[in-house]
């Protein structure tokens, strides 16, 4: 709890995924309908609703407000260590159980999402812990023979909410996991084929519980748009987000720092007892599943591959435990890449914290070439020269740790170098946070928020956003057309319509829609107004 809940709420929530989630949760809340998503009170097809339910929920409980929309995810970390915790003990024993703990919660992607408001840390648990409770399901150990109906069970309830929160995904990663342990396996296990049908039915029936009411209601069209969405994100690249094959192996070895430099080292089969030989092969299948999918979808999104977390820490925390034991060694290329990769960190860091002594030589050289971006860069932001030290904390725990392991006091290197980075997560989630956003977004929040309880229209061009939804509370529209953007600049508008764009589309909208007057900037964005226009005028 003191890891996730503290300062949730520190800073505003991010374009796009942060808003589009608690948005949908805000109209449900608003217009009382719990099964259909919407999104500006339209259809929203591109998600299932069990996360967005929850948000609501936490909503109705703790307000409209960005601490409601994370708290979610800050549950589902400490699920999470609870979980990882106790499958260690169960499997290996309680010291790998800690050791893993403390891979997941002191690498920085892995812990920093349990401070978001997106949809995939509870999407990843779930799928996880299916993956987890099919392994023991498919384990023909004699401790486990007569409990083989209760993991079916407990999989297909897990993997069922698992396509409630996201989708069809859930499933398909966990049938190819399981077609490539039948191949390891040469076809040779055997399953009981009523044990199996379960499966199926539990997991079709919670995963399909929505679709059905959607079908029940009449809203099949629904599903259609959703199968589609999920199609295009896979054969195209979706809004911009592409990238080289390569995309997600760069992410999980930098961003999952340091408990990927130690994963690098536990590939190899070193376990004896054959219970952790098999749950092992299943974290190897799942972490390669995962990581070659969507190295091969058109779309790349950052967090698409953190389904790679749990294998990956996993890998981690049995190097670790190795290391400790003394069953291997420390190796010079860990030394090298702990440098390096924390060393970027620090870097950049304390680039951050001291870019604003030397804004005006960086503006005055032109190495920034996009405006929007250059006036981003000169917004006003205060700086107490305190930040400074995230940088260096990290980099004095990354080089006495390196010391450490010169001196061979590995546990205590180890120790030192999560805590370090842990530190250093915390700090720049409510440090360095809040002052990203004041250059990113804080002056498109400020004007949404401005417009609220107006009697007022607020819409953004020519950049997608959802914040002028979510931060100005917009209420259900009484006229339809006001949701048609057209309309609102060029048709006879009932109420005054606020418009924000950013810089670099100045020119091109005032050309466009000769009823926009411009009212102001500010960092980069650009801020108009169109007059009420009666019909025929």
């Amino acid at each position: 709890m003191l890891l996730f809940i503290p300062f949730l709420g520190a800073v505003h929530l991010f374009d796009w995924d942060e808003i589009n989630f608690a948005e949908c949760a805000r109209e449900m809340l608003v217009t009382k309908n719990y099964l259909h998503l919407q999104m500006n009170f339209l259809p929203f097809w591109e998600k299932p609703p069990l996360f967005i339910w929850m948000s609501a929920l936490s909503m109705k409980i703790f307000g409209v407000n960005e601490f409601a929309a994370r708290l979610p995810n800050a549950i589902c970390g400490i699920f999470t260590l609870l979980l990882i915790f106790n499958i260690g003990r169960k499997i290996f024993d309680e010291k790998l159980g800690l050791i893993w703990v403390l891979c997941y919660a002191c690498s920085t992607l892995p812990h920093f999402y349990f401070k978001t408001g997106i949809i995939d840390p509870w999407f990843n648990l779930f799928i996880f812990a299916a993956i987890y409770y099919f392994a023991l399901f498919t384990y023909k150990g004699l401790d486990f023979k007569k409990q083989q109906l209760k993991f079916a069970i407990y999989s297909a309830l897990l993997l069922g909410l698992a396509i409630l929160t996201k989708g069809p995904a859930a499933a398909i990663v966990l049938g190819i996991c399981f077609i490539l342990y039948m191949q390891v396996r040469l076809f040779k296990i055997k399953i009981n084929i009523w044990h199996l049908l379960v499966f199926l039915f539990v997991s079709a029936v919670i995963g399909g519980a929505w679709f059905g009411l959607l079908i029940l209601n009449g809203q099949a069209g629904i599903i259609q748009h959703f199968i589609s969405y999920q199609v295009h994100l896979f054969n195209s690249e979706d809004s911009g987000h592409g990238g080289p094959f390569y995309y997600h192996f760069v992410v999980l070895l930098i961003g999952c720092f340091p408990a990927s430099i130690f994963a690098l080292s536990s590939f190899r089969n070193t376990e004896t007892n054959p219970l952790q030989r098999h749950f092992k092969l299943w974290m190897i299948l799942l972490f390669w599943v995962v990581l070659i999918l969507f190295s091969i979808v058109e779309t790349k999104i950052i967090h698409y591959s953190s389904l790679c977390y749990f294998p990956l820490t996993f890998f981690a925390a049995q190097n670790i435990y190795q290391l400790w034991q003394g069953q291997t060694k420390w190796s010079i290329w860990q030394s090298m890449l702990v440098l390096l990769i924390g060393g970027l960190f620090s870097a950049l860091f304390i680039f951050l914290a001291l870019a604003h002594v030397f804004k005006n030589d960086i503006v005055s050289a032109n190495i920034i070439n996009d405006n929007f971006a250059l006036e981003n860069f000169k917004s006003q932001v205060h700086w107490s020269g305190f930040e400074v030290l995230i940088g260096f904390i990290l980099l004095i725990s990354i080089v006495y740790s390196l010391f450490l392991v010169k001196k061979q006091r590995i546990k205590k290197a180890i120790v030192c170098l999560f805590v370090g980075n842990l530190i250093s997560i915390q700090l720049t989630a409510i440090v360095m946070a809040p002052k990203i956003e004041a250059y990113t977004q804080a002056a498109a929040i400020e004007f949404f928020e401005s417009n609220q309880n107006k009697n007022v229209y607020c819409l953004s061009l020519n950049y997608h956003s959802y914040a002028q939804y979510f931060y100005s509370q917009k209420m259900p529209p009484a006229n339809r057309e006001s949701l048609v953007t057209d309309w609102l600049l060029r048709g006879p508008n009932d109420k005054e319509v606020m418009v924000i764009s950013k810089i670099t589309s100045r020119e091109d909208i005032l050309k466009a829609y000769p009823d926009l007057i411009e009212t102001g900037s500010k960092n980069g964005f650009v801020f108009y107004k169109r007059p009420v226009k009666a019909k025929g005028k």
